[in-house]
C-alpha cells in the first residue's frame, strides 16, 4: 500500500508490526545526543504499534540482539564509533537487516577529507582544505606549520575534527593566534584536523531519505544562529532559528536538493543522510559535511524537515519496514 505525502512522492507504508532494535549511546563524545535520538525514534515506533528494544553498545549488545531477533536494527550512534562502518560491519556479520548505510559508504562519508575528495570527483564543489595529524605539529613546529597553512588557504579558516559531528571541536579562526587555539580545541576530539577555507553564505542542511524507491530530498532547512553553529547552538533551544523550507527561490531550493542527492549517490549512502551546505552569494552550493546517521532529537534537522514534508511517523514507519542493508 502507498500513501502520498505533501511532496507528492509515493512512500511505501506497511501496517505489519515489527520488532525493531535501536542502538543508541556508545562511548563517543556524542553519547547524550545519540541517546536522545534513540529514545525519540523509539517513542514514535512504539506509538505505531511496533515492539522496540533500545540497546546501548557494550559487551551485552550482541547477545541481546540475538535473543531479541529483530526484524530490523536501527543504529543511531553518532560520531566516529557509530558512523565509521565498524558497527555496521558487526550487524552485517550478524546477518541482521538495518536502517542506514552499508559499511563501505559509512567509511567514505565518515572521514571528512575522504568525503570531500569523493564528492569533488562527483562534480560537487567544496572548499579547499588541508588535513594534518597532531604529530606534525611537534615534528615540524606548530608556528611554522600554521603559518604555511594560513598562507596557503588564506584566512579565515574553519578547523574541525576529521571525524565526528554535532559541531564538537569546530572553530572559526580569523588569525594565526585563533588558528592555534582552534587546533588545540580540535585535537581534543580527534588526532587529525581538517583546516578548511571559510566560505561565507547561507547555511543550509538538506536531508535525504530512501525508503526503497530511491533517494529523495526533504525540504532544505536554513540555519540562522547567534554566533557559530556549534554543539550548544544545535542542541539547546534558543541559540538557533530554523526556516523550513529555506528562504530561497524555487530554483535555488531545487539546486541545493539536487546537490544533496548527488552527494548521497556519489558516496553510496543508504536510508538516510544529511548534507550541510553553504550557499554563496552567486548561488553556488558548497559541500561542507555529510552525516550518515543524522540526529533525531527534538532540535535535529531531519525530523524538522520531515514534519514539514508530511508525516514524520509515516517516514519512520517506512524506514523501519524498508532497511536498505540486507546482509
Amino acid at each position: 500500500m502507498t500513501k502520498t505525502t505533501e511532496s507528492t512522492k509515493l512512500v511505501p507504508v506497511d501496517d505489519e508490526p515489527l520488532r525493531v532494535a535501536i542502538l543508541a549511546g556508545g562511548l563517543s563524545h556524542e553519547r547524550d545526543v545519540s541517546l536522545r535520538s534513540g529514545h525519540r525514534v523509539a517513542s514514535v515506533l512504539k506509538h505505531l504499534g511496533h515492539t522496540v528494544l533500545i540497546l546501548d553498545v557494550d559487551a551485552r549488545t550482541i547477545g541481546s540482539l540475538r535473543a531479541f531477533a529483530p526484524d530490523a536494527v536501527w543504529p543511531l550512534l553518532h560520531g566516529r564509533h557509530g558512523e565509521d562502518g565498524g558497527l555496521q560491519n558487526v550487524l552485517i556479520a550478524l546477518d541482521m537487516p538495518y536502517v542506514g548505510t552499508h559499511s563501505d559508504g559509512c567509511q567514505r562519508a565518515s572521514f571528512k577529507s575522504t568525503a570531500k575528495a569523493t564528492v569533488r570527483a562527483g562534480g560537487v564543489v567544496t572548499p579547499d582544505s588541508v588535513t594534518l595529524p597532531k604529530s606534525y605539529f611537534s615534528q615540524l613546529g606548530a608556528q611554522e606549520t600554521l603559518g604555511v597553512v594560513a598562507s596557503h588557504l588564506g584566512l579565515p579558516v574553519v578547523v574541525k575534527p576529521n571525524q565526528g559531528g554535532s559541531g564538537l571541536g569546530v572553530s572559526l579562526a580569523h588569525n594565526v593566534d585563533e588558528l592555534r587555539n582552534a587546533m588545540v580545541a580540535c585535537f581534543a576530539y580527534d588526532e587529525r584536523a581538517l583546516i578548511e577555507r571559510y566560505v561565507p553564505g547561507t547555511e543550509v542542511a538538506v536531508s535525504v531519505v530512501d525508503t526503497g524507491n530511491g533517494p529523495r530530498a526533504l525540504p532544505p532547512v536554513e540555519v540562522v544562529s547567534e554566533g557559530q553553529y556549534d554543539f550548544d547552538a544545535r542542541y539547546n533551544p534558543g541559540r538557533s532559528e530554523y526556516f523550513v523550507p529555506a528562504r530561497l527561490d524555487s530554483e535555488l531550493l531545487t539546486r541545493v536538493q539536487n546537490t544533496a542527492i548527488v552527494v548521497h549517490r556519489t558516496l553510496g549512502l543508504g536510508n538516510t543522510s544529511r548534507t550541510d551546505l553553504i550557499l554563496d552569494e552567486a548561488g553556488t552550493p558548497w559541500f561542507i559535511d555529510v552525516n550518515v546517521v543524522p540526529g533525531m532529537t527534538e532540535t535535529s534537522l531531519l525530523p524538522l524537515a520531515a514534519n514539514v514534508d508530511g508525516s514524520l511517523p509515516e517516514l519512520y514507519n517506512a524506514l523501519a519496514h524498508h532497511p536498505l542493508v540486507h546482509p
